[in-house]
């Protein structure tokens, strides 16, 4: 395991100092466009020439009625909105430019699939203390090792960069990628919630249900949690708790800033065997067995783990439709009534347009992946991806995935755990970690680890292993 020296989340006075190194990201000047044209996330806070795109404020700091210490779920705060307009497959070329290549495919594949796009909000919200460690991030972090984009270093006292946006002026696709896998979101997100595969015939399979905590370890100001996560930047222990023969299995999985032991430490634990084993194989384009096996263990939150086997290439930024604010799929709808035949039932999603970096990962000469190439948008304000494309051997498109995201407005950040991905070669389709209203699950966001019992080792694991 890794043991480092770990920082809390405020600003060191020490990292201050690097402030303008000769190693760094971006020069003071301009990293000064910070806090001016760009927000100090390193969004462009102007709206867009039409309109269609409000600036940025500040994002959403509270919503009416919403109670965190009684209430299980998210209140909607975008309920009583209506559509601006729909796009189908007989009006999507008058839309094109503005559609991910995944949406014109599924659009095209399903005549009855349909986006209804609503006014944009740019609610993403960051707390003041990772604001000013991004600004220091901007003029020292750094990506380091043997292989691009094997890790990163940067001004804290550990050679990490702070907790915050590591390359709000991105120069390349791997500086994108790493945004991504360090953004900004609540410490822990504690769910229990559902997952469904739907065939090509319209038979549904209820995937094993996870009572789960999602944590970004760095965004815990104590510290504690970073410590007792391996220095983990991302990290889960999900423990399932149906159906029977999938009840106990526990996944613990940690996601390191370095190339150390593969980029993860993988624990897998099944009531048969009573210990939890290491499972260096839970990567790349293994697929993930509770998941049907239709998704890889690297593209659960639109992308995770090592970079080493694609070559990241920054397309640029534009303008998408992309689902944004998805509170109504995660938060309000039992999932089972949205699961149409051949894809999700439209009205359940809510798409916006955003400006999104576009980053194309090619797979590199000799390296094994099932996916040759792969698309990923990813959002200007939260830099968590919000849509992807994957493609196989022969160059087709293979599924078109959304992240279905929403702001946890009680504490900061954006959640990211829910995901929809159509497989546009069998004609299945997945939703992964929806349904919070229901009874008997939830969806809660903390800012530290106080008072919660969170399965951290694989002797916890062990411990709580009770089918």
């Amino acid at each position: 395991m890794l043991k480092k020296t770990i920082i809390a989340g405020l600003v060191p006075a020490l990292a201050l100092c690097f402030v303008g190194s000769a190693l760094a990201a971006v020069s003071a000047e301009e990293a000064k466009r910070l806090g001016a044209d760009l927000t100090l996330h390193g969004a462009e806070k102007a709206g867009n020439a039409d309109g269609s795109i409000p600036e940025y404020t500040g994002g959403l700091q509270s919503v009416p009625g919403y109670n965190r210490e009684t209430m299980q779920t998210y209140i909607n705060p975008y309920k009583d909105e209506k559509p601006l307009f729909s796009i189908t497959s007989a009006n999507m070329e008058q839309y094109s430019q503005f559609l991910t290549e995944g949406t014109k495919a599924t659009l095209r594949k399903y005549p009855s699939y349909k986006l209804n796009v609503y006014p944009t909000h740019r609610s993403a919200r960051y707390e003041d203390w990772v604001l000013k460690n991004t600004q220091v991030n901007a003029t020292t972090a750094e990506m380091t090792g043997e292989i691009m984009g094997d890790g990163v270093k940067g001004a804290g006292p550990d050679g990490l960069p702070l907790p915050g946006v590591l390359f709000p002026i991105p120069k390349n696709g791997y500086e994108v990628m790493w945004n991504h896998k360090l953004a900004f979101a609540p410490a822990i997100m504690h769910q229990h919630n559902q997952g469904f595969v739907v065939d090509s015939k319209g038979g549904v399979s209820v995937l094993s249900t996870p009572n789960q905590y999602h944590m970004r370890p760095w965004y815990d100001q104590t510290g504690k949690l970073r410590q007792e996560s391996n220095g983990a930047i991302l990290s889960f222990s999900a423990l399932q708790t149906s159906p029977p023969q999938s009840a106990g299995v526990t996944f613990l999985n940690f996601y390191l800033p370095t190339a150390d032991n593969g980029g993860q430490l993988v624990w897998f634990y099944t009531p048969g065997q009573r210990r939890a084993r290491r499972a260096p194989d839970f990567a790349y384009d293994l697929p993930i067995g509770s998941y049907g096996g239709v998704l890889m263990w690297d593209e659960i939150f639109g992308f995770v783990g090592r970079m080493d086997r694609f070559d990241f290439k920054l397309v640029g930024k534009e303008e998408r439709f992309v689902p944004y604010n998805a509170y109504t799929l995660t938060q309000e709808v039992n999932p089972r009534d949205v699961l149409g035949k051949e894809h999700l039932a439209p009205e359940a999603m809510r798409f916006e347009k955003h400006r999104v970096w576009i980053v194309e990962a090619e797979r590199k000469p000799g390296a094994r992946h099932v996916y040759s190439k792969r698309r990923f948008y990813i959002d200007e304000d939260s830099w968590q991806i919000v849509a992807l494309e994957t493609y196989d051997n022969a160059g087709k498109l293979w599924k078109n995935g959304f992240i279905e995201s929403f702001p946890t407005y009680d504490v900061g950040g954006v959640n990211n755990n829910t995901w929809a991905f159509n497989d546009l070669v069998s004609g299945n389709y997945m939703l992964i970690n929806a349904g919070a209203s229901q009874p008997g699950h939830w969806n809660r966001s903390y800012t530290a680890m106080d008072g919660l019992r969170i399965a951290l080792t694989p002797r916890a694991v062990e411990a709580q292993g009770v089918r």
